[in-house]
């Protein structure tokens, strides 16, 4: 593997055979890699160049003024993540050996407005689909990051007919799968100074591990960072050409698809650390989950009786639980992993 697959996701509002052929570099990107890269995707870059910008600031705000802005509680994925407070290797389960806390420091953001009455909303209002956590500086982030979230949320809804084709589905089958999906914009910054002391043994800009729902769309530096496990077994440097989306499977996507779509483990190594000052990288990762209260097992489309479902059905929710509680309690997760025999490359 020398670079990911690239999809113009243009190419499915043209002609019939454009949108079959798209569908089937999908079906091929997602079978092969698990990961590729999406242009054409109609997100306004000068939106993205603005929520790049506003959250480099917040991030560059005394560590003091960030802390207040962590969630009360493990379950609540929204808010303030600093450096060394998860280590996403655990979400691996037993599939991976404990590792030190990763190098990165994260800001969550998810749904807004959602009515009071809305019965999904209000029976996970506590946790799930708590409150945004917002800083009151730098101004205006509040609004740029919303933005850049609902111009993603629209390329995911759109790209969802394209995904749903590739499996041979109706085009509209994840409409009402999706229709209250646990959507999170997960923006992250890596960044090693002159004067950070050295990283402890094993300790990297984020650990090991494989997402966790339907597909993540990833905005990020066209530089060295994050890498992916490739059928060879070897991690290979993944960097995306300017302006594209880096688009990866998901767990659970890969058990609805009894992996016939590959949830592709990969990692991020920290910046090399400069002679002085601070070396930089930054990510903006939409996580697409789909709902909630949804059952998630194997498609028609995907078993036979050759190929009988691996996994057993599971709830939505109660598996991104499970992946997002490992991390942060630094306990292995309890989650059904599609590892595989792709351990190997942990190490």
């Amino acid at each position: 593997m020398t670079s990911l697959p690239i999809l113009d996701l243009a190419r499915w509002t043209r002609d019939p055979a454009d949108r079959r052929a798209l569908a089937a570099d999908l079906d091929a990107a997602a079978r092969e890699v698990g990961f590729f890269q999406l242009v054409g995707h109609g997100v306004p870059a000068d939106l993205v160049a603005r929520a790049r910008a506003i959250t480099d600031e917040y991030f560059a705000l005394a560590l003091d003024e960030k802390l207040p802005h962590r969630p009360p509680s493990a379950e609540i994925n929204r808010g303030y993540a600093p450096r060394n407070s998860e280590s996403l290797a655990y979400s691996l389960g037993d599939d991976a050996a404990p590792r030190p806390p990763d190098l990165f420091e994260a800001f969550n953001v998810g749904e807004e407005g959602w009515p009071a009455d809305d019965p999904v909303y209000a029976s996970r209002a506590h946790d799930i689909f708590a409150a945004n956590i917002w800083p009151t500086r730098p101004s205006g982030f509040h609004q740029a990051v919303m933005a850049y979230f609902a111009a993603v949320k629209d390329l995911a809804w759109r790209f969802s007919g394209v995904v749903a084709t590739a499996l041979g589905l109706e085009e509209s089958f994840f409409v009402d799968k999706v229709d209250h999906s646990t959507n999170l914009l997960r923006i992250i910054s890596y960044a090693t100074a002159a004067s950070d002391a050295d990283p402890l043994e094993r300790q990297i800009g984020m650990g090991a591990h494989s997402d966790y729902g339907l597909f993540t769309i990833l905005y990020a530096d066209p530089v060295p960072g994050l890498q992916v496990v490739g059928r060879d077994g070897v991690w290979h440097d993944a960097i995306p050409e300017p302006g594209a989306f880096v688009v990866n499977i998901g767990d659970l996507m890969a058990q609805w698809t009894n992996d016939r779509w590959r949830s592709t483990l990969h990692r991020v190594l920290p910046p090399a650390r400069p002679a002085q000052g601070v070396n930089r990288r930054r990510s903006m990762a939409f996580f697409f989950d789909g709902n909630w209260d949804m059952t998630v097992e194997a498609l028609p489309t995907c078993v036979s009786a050759d190929n009988p479902a691996k996994y057993a059905p599971v709830m939505a929710g109660d598996h991104l639980m499970a992946k997002l509680l490992g991390p942060r309690l630094l306990q292995a997760s309890k989650a059904t992993s599609t590892v595989g025999d792709r351990a190997v490359a942990l190490d």
